[in-house]
């Protein structure tokens, strides 16, 4: 007779409890903070190197994306809070050992300064406009001046002149602020995660330059996709080109510190190795979002004419599924006792 001693019920499927709380809002919210980082980052180093003219798309045209991306965001993560109206509590105090809290602070001074940055070369970008009457157009009359029936960019009221060309005139001390800020806002968005330390797959400290790269890598594709100048094309193309082989590097880093660490972190990875993930992640993401790409830009770099929309909507394809599957897999890791 065959006998056989259970010490557990865990072998049984599902005996442990799966726990999704985060669902599509959140990995949503981390792809635009991202994305808003990274455009913000390479928008603030242009200014510093003196470079906005030379690279008018990256400093005057993307960052028109930011305030939008972070809104749509917020909007986002509103929709995942269970009581979204005590969300103001966040601002009633700072803790420095939460990265929520770093995280709430820096949208709250990210946010107007991208509007600020927006208002700086707004003239040079619209210098005049035609609005039917309606809810923009009759905010937008307020504040600005109307020549011959026709509303440009110069400000009615004296204060708002006189703030915009203090705005320009700082714009260089304004562009380091903005890029400690943007720097902060991509690695949050990765330390969000590894702050959960019940959850094998999020905890680890490489999550958060990853999604820093990953962040920086989705800014220069837009601002690559956008750019009608040749030489600034170029110049993102290599700097993505960096970017996607650096984040490779991650990766790899990731899963080696998984396969050496401890038995729940091996049964981490091999959600990657053989298991739900796979596909996704090797053959959706690393592959088509990141390694085809990658060989599409080196082409574009070695003479090749390459549609330049091609590699960019497929880098921010990658950005947006990689958030999903760590957001999505990392719930299902855990830790048994």
């Amino acid at each position: 007779m065959y006998e056989e001693l259970i010490t557990s019920g865990r072998m049984n499927i599902n005996i442990d409890p799966v726990l999704h709380v985060w669902h599509w809002q959140i990995p949503l919210y981390l792809f635009l903070g991202g994305l808003a980082a990274g455009i913000l980052f390479f928008a603030a180093l242009n200014v510093i190197n003196g470079n906005e003219n030379k690279y008018s798309t990256a400093v005057k045209t993307a960052p028109i994306l930011v305030p939008a991306a972070i809104v749509l965001g917020l909007i986002a993560l509103m929709l995942d809070l269970k009581h979204p109206v005590y969300a103001w509590q966040l601002y009633m105090t700072i803790r420095f050992d939460s990265p929520m809290s770093w995280g709430a602070w820096t949208l709250m001074a990210i946010t107007p300064l991208s509007i600020i940055w927006i208002a700086i070369y707004i003239k040079e970008l619209m210098p005049k406009i035609d609005l039917e009457d309606g809810f923009i157009g009759k905010t937008l009359k307020l504040i600005l001046k109307q020549t011959n029936g026709e509303v440009n960019w110069d400000w009615k009221y004296k204060f708002l002149s006189d703030f915009e060309k203090y705005a320009y005139k700082q714009r260089k001390g304004l562009a380091w602020i903005v890029l400690v800020l943007a720097t902060i806002l991509g690695v949050y968005t990765g330390i969000l995660l590894s702050a959960f330390n019940a959850r094998p797959l999020w905890n680890t400290s490489i999550l958060g330059p990853l999604f820093l790269v990953s962040g920086l890598s989705t800014g220069a594709a837009t601002i690559m996709w956008m750019s009608d100048n040749h030489a600034e094309k170029l110049l993102f193309s290599k700097i993505d080109v960096a970017l996607i082989i650096v984040e490779l590097f991650f990766i790899i880093h990731l899963f080696m510190g998984f396969l050496a660490g401890p038995t729940v972190q091996i049964d981490s990875a091999q959600l990657f190795f053989g298991g739900e993930f796979t596909v996704a992640f090797w053959g959706f993401l690393v592959i088509i979002g990141l390694i085809f790409p990658l060989i599409l830009e080196v082409l574009e770099l070695r003479g090749f004419h390459i549609p330049i929309a091609v590699p960019a909507v497929l880098i921010l394809f990658g950005g947006v599924l990689f958030r999903f599957i760590m957001v999505e897999a990392g719930q299902i890791t855990r830790y048994l006792y």
